[in-house]
């Protein structure tokens, strides 16, 4: 019953993983996400893939030990409440279609299978996360006793990378894409243009010459008016 569930998650479970996530890609391509809930909610789904990412590196390379349990049980706690987020952001920005909440469902409930199985599979370790770790080696984090396959994390790696890594980078390049261009468009209706360098140059103001012996005058409307004296008469 062991090997069966323990083949169950390495087989059965981490392959559901991308299915889902490339149609969950598909979908959020078909709403025009980078027009709509843009950069943001792109950068959500980085977050959630964060939170799965890191306690699956850690059960799969990792000994399973009261600390890699507790990354599991928390790191799954925290995306369930990203995804929340997610779909409370993207429901207010663009349509979310019964189909892609469908498949949020199943990207929601993956992580806390994952964790499930391997809680069943190594309950002697839950017991000792609960009474606090009997050894300093429960808290930290050590290679498995029986590594797995080379091939089998290859493959993972490479199931990753197609079916998550790539699309949703993609999806990133193109939300960061539009808002640029959206941006550049603002501006161009604004009719907010850089300033002309040529136009800032201060003028140059070069003085007259003048032929030498002669007074130089002031500009006239520089010069003081002068006073005509008039002689007045006595009587």
């Amino acid at each position: 019953m062991e090997n069966t569930n323990r083949r169950f998650l390495l087989y059965g479970v981490m392959p559901l993983w991308f299915v889902p996530a490339v149609a969950d890609w598909v979908m959020h391509r078909r709403s025009d996400i980078e027009h709509t809930s843009g950069v943001r909610e792109s950068a959500i789904h980085a977050l959630m893939m964060i939170e799965a990412g890191l306690p699956v590196v850690a059960g799969l390379t990792a000994k399973v030990n009261p600390l890699v349990l507790s990354l599991m049980g928390g790191a799954a706690l925290a995306h369930g409440a990203t995804a929340l987020w997610d779909v409370s952001l993207a429901s207010d920005k663009r349509e979310v279609t019964p189909v892609e909440q469908h498949i949020h469902s199943f990207l929601e409930v993956l992580p806390l299978t994952a964790a499930a199985f391997t809680t069943c599979l190594h309950w002697d370790q839950v017991r000792k996360a609960f009474k606090g770790g009997g050894r300093a080696g429960d808290w930290k984090l050590l290679p498995k006793e029986r590594p797995l396959s080379a091939g089998y994390l290859g493959a993972i790696a490479a199931g990753v990378g197609l079916c998550i890594v790539l699309p949703y980078a993609e999806e990133m390049t193109r939300c960061v894409r539009a808002r640029r261009d959206d941006r550049a468009r603002a501006v161009d209706l604004a009719g907010i243009h850089p300033p002309d360098a040529g136009a800032l140059r201060p003028a140059v103001l070069t003085a007259p010459r003048v032929p030498a012996g002669e007074p130089v005058l002031a500009p006239q409307h520089l010069r003081r008016p002068t006073a005509r004296i008039r002689g007045r008469s006595g009587r």
